[in-house]
């Protein structure tokens, strides 16, 4: 039987190195990427590949490479991302631009650039990957929560017009999973005499804590094998710890007011 072929941007570290490591192991043939393809000269763990999500030629060639190599692209895993921390007042605005270029244009540019060749194969799975704070708002991460969401709906259109050319689409949300997205997230600094200065500061504490004592990506990677083998995806998947999996089943469920109150309880607001 053929391997199928997986494409997973952000594939160098993190998240999507977990799922690239594990697809591999169960028989794929995977290709990751990455923006710098020179940071990483002695990566062998699978292909890995240069591609920046901000810039659509980069996506474009790198689709072509793949597809020149093996004639086929049966999965795209849309996992590159970036975070952003801070009160929405004092976050630069163009800080809110750059990481909508990534977490939302780039995935749109990549769907943009597979869809014709799944279309011409007659088949193609395409999972964004997007976060359990896409689906509320959550204070000193408002920006990062938006990108996400936006992520969810815009999936759920593509996923409707793309039916008729047997192209799967999904997404998949994490909860907080123990990588190194800290190290490259935007902080709007703590600033002395803001306003925000003390519930900023103590949420950032715990918004981190929550990152290191975050579990496994492995389960991620474990979810996304599921997804692959489904016949027919749902539309949206959550991998993490049950009660924040259980945090989205309650927004649905309680008054936005009851939600919001929970949340400053959490948040110690």
């Amino acid at each position: 039987m053929e391997k199928k072929v997986v494409l997973i941007t952000g594939g160098s570290s993190g998240i999507g190195k977990s799922i690239g490591l594990y697809l591999k192991s169960k028989g794929f043939k995977v290709y990751g990427t990455t923006r710098n393809l020179e940071k990483y000269p002695d990566f062998e763990l699978f292909n890995l590949l240069e591609l920046d999500v901000t810039r659509p030629e980069t996506v474009e060639k790198a689709v072509q490479q793949v597809v020149s190599k093996e004639n086929r692209l049966d999965i795209v895993i849309n996992n590159a991302g970036v975070g952003i921390t801070g009160p929405i007042e004092e976050t630069p605005h163009e800080e809110v631009l750059k990481v909508f270029n990534t977490n939302f244009h780039g995935p749109l540019h990549v769907a943009k650039a597979v869809l014709p060749q799944m279309r011409n194969q007659g088949s193609g799975l395409i999972i964004n990957v997007t976060s359990i704070a896409g689906y509320m708002g959550l204070p000193f991460r408002g920006v990062y929560s938006a990108t996400k969401g936006a992520l969810g709906i815009v999936t759920e259109a593509l996923r409707m017009e793309t039916k008729n050319s047997n192209i799967k689409v999904c997404t998949l949300a994490p909860g907080d999973f123990s990588t190194n997205i800290a190290a490259g997230r935007y902080h709007a600094p703590v600033l002395e005499n803001s306003p925000y200065k003390k519930p900023y500061g103590d949420t950032l504490k715990m918004i981190d804590e929550d990152v290191d004592n975050g579990g496994d990506p492995i389960a991620v990677a474990k979810q996304v094998l599921k997804i692959i083998e489904s016949k027919n995806p749902k539309v949206h998947y959550k991998v993490g710890e049950p009660l924040q999996k259980f945090s989205t089943v309650l927004k649905g469920i309680l008054s936005d007011k009851l939600y919001e109150k929970l949340l400053l309880k959490h948040y110690k607001l």
